[in-house]
């Protein structure tokens, strides 16, 4: 005989599956501050593009100097993102991104305000150290609170919000330009539209501190220092209240119960590999450095000097940056649609192979230009349009590839247990391969000109291929705990 089902008790039964579902709305709004940091590494990394003739004239700079002015904000990221993956296993992922709210305030304010390279050096540092522990605090937040099935695409947000953040920083530099006249004209209460540029920033890195104040610890760093309580109350709010002491002890396994998290965590310690450092931590160096040894930070932070140097005007340029940015954008919410339903690792080969396509056309467009009396190269109009398009599409295939997903993959990769150390280890490669690939840029393009730089960016890409093929393994819907180095 069939049961007769009883209205009121599945009417509460549904009421009661209701209140254990995860409150989605709530992990929405909370993984959405975090990537306000994401927006600020974009923004703060973007806005030097329309600053640099500004710098050039202020500062009386030759052409390494100008590098290094540019180049300098990614020492810090690289100190930044190392001591920000250590330091938020003692003082937790939300203290970090607070402090580095403070830190993109100071820089953008000082930025503006320098008189001299070595005063606009020093606040570019101090960015630097904001936007390295942004760089991988923010999507590392976002992966300890976010859903499995759903982790890849809320961490892909923080990339699309890296890229607002530069398409921002594009928009604002057009429109200040273009206000002022030129980028080295007076704007407002006497001061060139370069600083201006830079003070922009200081709207959104306040709306991030104050934003930070109202969501809570990630719950994995809580059970790592052992704040239980605290640790339950975080995960009753993320997973509802059926699932908290499961997910509980499932993170409290995933750690080792006799020490604190520390750097010698990276090392094998036991077996034939012992004292060696574990595989996937070379993983995620590799993936961190291929990501920009393809170049892509050419385009981003000497994007106007490039399409100036090829016979663009400086509007023009500024212009083109625009449209890379919108493109960006549109490459990024493909990836969060396909990256938690066809995974990480077909997206990355997928992104290798078009980007080294791409890049082998713009080399070739390149190998065509001639040089003028001023020494500016000219390309003709067929080669040109090439550059653009093929450019264009390079930014697309990585924005839709290794901008989001190696970010995705260093935030879950890496078991609970060295997660602040691997991302401590890989940020750092990341922003001194960064830092490398900006300051040689320059020096290349005056040297070996812009095709024998983009030869160089177009073979990296080439060996990205082979490297996600035989070293990168799919993280697509594991839980944290079941990560394993």
């Amino acid at each position: 005989m069939q049961a007769i089902e009883n209205p009121i008790e599945g009417s509460l039964g549904s009421a009661r599956l209701q209140q254990d579902a995860p409150p989605l709305l709530f992990v929405i709004l909370i993984c959405s501050v975090a990537t306000i940091g994401g927006f600020l590494f974009g923004f703060d990394s973007g806005v030097i593009n329309g600053t640099v003739t500004g710098l050039q004239q202020a500062f009386n700079s030759n052409t390494a100097g100008t590098g290094f002015n540019v180049a300098s904000m990614l020492l810090g990221c690289a100190v930044g993102a190392f001591f920000a993956g250590r330091l938020a296993d003692r003082w937790g992922r939300k203290q970090l991104l607070l402090i580095s709210a403070v830190l993109f305030v100071v820089s953008a304010w000082g930025s503006g305000i320098a008189m001299t390279s070595t005063e606009f050096v020093f606040y570019r540092v101090l960015g630097g150290l904001a936007v390295g522990a942004a760089s991988v605090m923010s999507p590392a937040y976002i992966s300890e609170v976010a859903p499995a099935a759903m982790r890849g695409r809320l961490t892909t947000i923080n990339q699309m919000a890296i890229i607002t953040g530069l398409f921002v920083a594009f928009i604002s530099n057009y429109w200040l330009a273009k206000t002022a006249g030129s980028a080295v004209n007076e704007w407002w209460m006497g001061f060139s539209a370069w600083r201006w540029m830079f003070w922009v920033e200081i709207i959104p890195a306040v709306l991030f501190f104050v934003a930070l104040l109202l969501i809570p610890e990630s719950p994995r760093y809580l059970v790592l220092t052992r704040q239980t309580e605290r640790a339950t109350d975080v995960l009753r709010k993320l997973y509802g209240e059926a699932r908290v002491q499961e997910k509980l002890e499932h993170i409290r396994a995933s750690v080792a119960g006799d020490h604190q998290p520390q750097l010698s965590d990276l090392l094998h310690t036991s077996g034939k590999g012992l004292g060696r450092v574990r595989k996937i931590v070379w993983v995620g160096i590799g993936l961190a450095v291929f990501q920009q040894l393809v170049g892509i930070n050419v385009v981003f932070y000497y994007g106007a000097v490039l399409w100036q140097a090829v016979g663009f005007s400086e509007a023009d340029a500024l212009l083109i940056n625009i449209i890379s940015g919108g493109v960006s954008i549109g490459a990024c919410l493909i990836t969060m649609a396909l990256v938690d339903r066809i995974g990480r690792r077909p997206i990355l080969l997928v992104g290798s192979i078009g980007m080294a396509i791409t890049l082998a056309l713009v080399t070739f467009a390149f190998t065509t230009a001639s040089v003028d009396a001023q020494g500016s190269l000219q390309l003709s109009q067929e080669m040109g349009m090439l550059a653009l398009i093929a450019a264009n599409a390079y930014v697309f295939f990585f924005n839709g590839s290794w901008g989001p997903a190696m970010w995705t993959m260093l935030g879950e990769m890496f078991p609970n247990q060295i997660r602040g150390s691997g991302l401590a280890v890989s940020g750092l490669a990341q922003w001194g391969a960064n830092f490398a690939i900006t300051m040689t840029f320059p020096v290349m393009l005056v040297g070996i000109g812009l095709a024998g730089a983009y030869g160089i960016y177009t073979l990296f890409a080439a060996l990205s291929i082979a490297f996600v093929i035989y070293l990168v393994h799919e993280t697509k819907g594991m839980e944290l705990e079941d990560m394993r180095g």
